[in-house]
Order: C-alpha cells, then structure tokens, then sequence
C-alpha cells in the first residue's frame, strides 16, 4: 500500500498529514453525533474547557466579532499543527516507511503557510467588500507601498520557516542525543519537544489571528475640532 502511495507522488509527510486529516474528521463526526448537553462525560467538559481557554485567548487577540468568525479557522490550525507536530514523537516516526512529522517535511509548512496567506487576502476583501483591504499599504504615505509589498511577500516564508526550522531542529537535537546518551537525555529532551512542539502551533495560529487582524482592519479617521 505504502508503495503504491509513493508511486503516484506521496510522501511519507503526505501519507502522514493525509492520516491525520482523516482521523480528526472521524473524530469530529463521532464527537458531534455523542455531545451530551445535560449529562456530559469528564472528556467532554476537559475539550470544552480548552476550547474555551482557547476561543478567549484569540477572542483578546481579535476581538469578539472576528474571533467568533475566524475561531474555526485559527483554531483547526493549531491542532492540526499540534497533532503533525507530536507525531513526530511516536515510535518510529521518521524512520517506518509512510511514517514521517508532516511539520518536518518543508513542503509541508509551506503549503500551510501559502494556503494561510490567500486566506487572509480573501477575508480582508470580504470584510471590507472589495479592494479597500489594500489601503493600508498606502496609508499614511504611498512611498511605503514597496516595504508593505516586502513585508507581505515575507510573511509565508516567516510561517515556513518558522515552522519547519524548529520541528526538524527538534528532531535532529534528539536523534545526536539518543546516540551520545540513550538512558536519560532523550527522555528530557523529548520533554522539552512536546512543550517546544505546542509553542509551535500556538504561534502559528497566533500570526494566523494576526495577519487576519490586519486584512480586516478598518481604517479610522480623526474627529474633526468644530472650534
């Protein structure tokens, strides 16, 4: 099956990212068909607490409006992205064929990060029903055009490489120290990773919320002094 797979293109970071996709969507069906409402199992009240911890986290960042909006999307970044990330601690991963961190393949997070950037144009065009989310690149003088057209240009390689660097570092760190030492620094390091590995996806998300902020800004005037 594996094989197969990589005949037609698939890599193992695509096998992997492919399963997860699958294994969130089978779990989002069969936890929507048995969501209690009046009697809720101690695992429901657990994912409803850190969904509100996380709906009030980007709710500050956003704003209320935006957040009950976009919260889906920022949302399902961070774990997706959580999930990708600690596959990368299971046995085996990197090494089994078909079995590779999504996050550590760079294609990967560039991907994301390209798909995270036209989503973020076409919700400020939304927002502002037309063209008008482009405005803040010419205000408050047009010559700033060309530094606003670097700084949107750098954003998805900032996402990439942000995200990929620090995955495969992780990787690498732990696989030199498995050799050196196999009885106790892994273990610690692999301890740092899974808090390393949440900061990741945190951030991600974070500048995802943040880059969503800016597209949907609207633009503000001064009051004019009637005296």
């Amino acid at each position: 099956m594996i094989s197969i797979l990589h005949s037609i293109g698939m890599t193992d970071a695509m096998i992997t990212s492919s399963v997860i996709t699958i294994l969130i969507c089978a779990a989002a069906i069969f936890v929507s068909r048995h969501i209690s409402v009046e009697d809720p199992a101690p695992l429901q009240n657990m994912v409803e607490m850190g969904i509100e911890k996380l709906h009030s986290f980007f709710s500050e960042l956003m704003g209320e409006e935006m957040c009950r909006k976009y919260f889906p999307l920022v949302g399902t970044l961070f774990i997706y992205i959580l999930i990708c990330n600690y596959s990368g601690l299971l046995p085996f991963a990197g090494q089994a064929p078909g079995f590779q961190a999504p996050t550590s393949d760079i294609n990967f997070p560039a991907g994301l990060a390209l798909m995270v950037i036209i989503l973020v144009q076409l919700i400020g065009i939304r927002e502002h029903h037309g063209m008008g989310t482009y405005k803040r690149m010419i205000q408050p003088f047009v010559f700033i055009l060309p530094l606003m057209l670097m700084d949107e240009l750098a954003k998805p390689i900032s996402l990439t490489f942000r995200l990929y660097g620090n995955t495969f570092g992780d990787e690498q760190v732990v696989d030199v120290l498995r050799e050196l030492c196999p009885v106790l620094l892994p273990v610690v390091m692999q301890f740092l990773v899974v808090i390393l590995a949440l900061i990741q996806a945190v951030v991600f998300a974070l500048l995802t919320a943040i880059y969503i902020g800016e597209a949907v800004e609207k633009e503000t005037t001064l009051p004019i002094d009637q005296h």
